[in-house]
């Protein structure tokens, strides 16, 4: 039993993190409508800027972590100002995909020419090893993840749900046409929503490579289509449902690792997407959209 509730809270762990990752992918599909594969590279980014800063330089993890989130919210609206705001109009969303799959590439071969294709050793921004907790001995990276995941996922839903800019993006989800006439600058809006999804992916890059300390050029790639995955799994353009499909992925994945196969988990997670789009196709969360013609 306490074997099982020690999997089950690394699995919350490990799926706070995808949760933080997926709403990047939620968010700027509910508001530019369009897929940003090249998000998962931007955690990758992040988590370099922080191992160049902590390591590298040899300055303060605090520094490292707002350095990440920095460089991630620079390369997520300049991605977006030059690559994605040209094919917004375009007559084909494969346009924008593929374009999305180009910056992906770049970023990582980029980062390669950089940094070499040898894996790094990531420093650990977690102050504390472990906390124990009656049986209980659970990494420090573990119980900070689920914190911040907790208090970022809040934070947001106070922002759309109680601020102007919020109010906009929300506006800009439902009717982009709409909110312009109503005076609502919908570029500035993307350009927001692209910020602030690439700012949480340099805070998911630094706590997934904390909790595994192992840092490549690829080191986003998984993450990045497994979050995808708890996206659409809770219903992508859901806020809230990217949390508890990130939550819901992260546990399976640990569960499916520890009494089933480290080798099949990857396809469980897959699989269990399937069943529940067949049976649900918006999501757990999503809601089906009436298009009027």
């Amino acid at each position: 039993m306490i074997s099982f509730i020690t999997n089950l809270i690394n699995g919350l762990s490990l799926g706070s993190i995808y949760a933080i990752i997926a709403i990047g992918y939620t968010m700027v599909y509910g508001i530019a409508k369009m897929l940003n594969f090249a998000h998962g590279d931007i955690i990758m980014v992040g988590a370099y800027a922080a191992f160049t800063i902590i390591t590298t330089l040899k300055l303060p993890a605090g520094l490292g972590i707002i350095t990440a989130i920095v460089c991630c919210t620079l390369f997520g609206i300049t991605i977006e100002k030059i690559a994605y705001k040209p094919l917004r109009k375009a007559a084909s969303p494969l346009a924008v995909l593929i374009t999305a799959i180009g910056v992906s590439y770049f970023l990582q071969n980029s980062v390669l020419l950089i940094f070499g294709s040898d894996p790094k050793i990531f420093s650990s921004v977690v102050p504390f090893r472990t906390v124990e907790i009656g049986p209980f001995i659970i990494p420090g990276t573990t119980i900070v993840s689920i914190i911040v995941s907790i208090l970022l996922v809040s934070l947001l839903q106070f922002f759309i749900n109680k601020t102007k800019p919020g109010q906009a993006m929300l506006a800009c989800a439902q009717d982009r046409d709409a909110a312009a006439l109503m005076g609502i600058s919908v570029n500035r809006t993307i350009s927001m929503t692209f910020a602030i999804g690439s700012a949480m992916a340099g805070i998911a890059g630094v706590l997934l490579c904390s909790a595994y300390p192992s840092l490549s050029p690829y080191t986003g790639s998984m993450p990045g289509i497994k979050a995808f995955v708890a996206a659409v799994f809770g219903g992508i353009g859901s806020v809230p449902g990217a949390m508890i499909g990130g939550l819901t992925l992260g546990v399976i994945e640990i569960l499916s690792k520890t009494y089933i196969s480290s080798q099949l988990s990857d396809a469980i997670v897959f699989a269990v997407l399937i069943v529940v789009l067949l049976v649900k196709p918006t999501g757990l969360m999503g809601k089906v959209v009436q298009e009027k013609v």
